[in-house]
């Protein structure tokens, strides 16, 4: 399956926070069956390769999330944890250009 997404992509949007509902059952499924072993009411046999393979699973889930996360961010126009304004970049550059020819 090939998943092609753009930046202009408007259901972008809406896929990542459907991707972020999804890590976020997921990750519930896997503390409950975590509580569930270590209560004793899991099947004991191949516990330990279950919680193993569980802890990888969630390890990667939530390098998933952190994915999605810094996609939203450089969607949303946030570079190294603050937005660039451009409009009021823009702005300043032509009141000292205005200062300039006044000079």
């Amino acid at each position: 399956m090939t998943l092609t997404l753009s930046v202009e992509d408007t259901s972008s949007k809406s896929l990542i926070s459907e991707t972020e509902e999804l890590y976020g059952e997921i990750a519930s499924e896997i503390f409950v069956a975590l509580r569930k072993i270590r209560s004793g009411e899991w099947d004991m046999k191949g516990t330990p390769n279950i919680v193993k393979d569980m802890r990888a699973f969630l390890q990667l889930v939530l390098e998933e999330r952190m994915k999605v996360a810094k996609l939203s961010k450089y969607e949303a126009g946030v570079v190294h944890d603050y937005a660039l304004d451009f409009d009021a970049a823009r702005t300043e550059i032509g009141r000292r250009l205005a200062c300039l020819r006044d000079a």
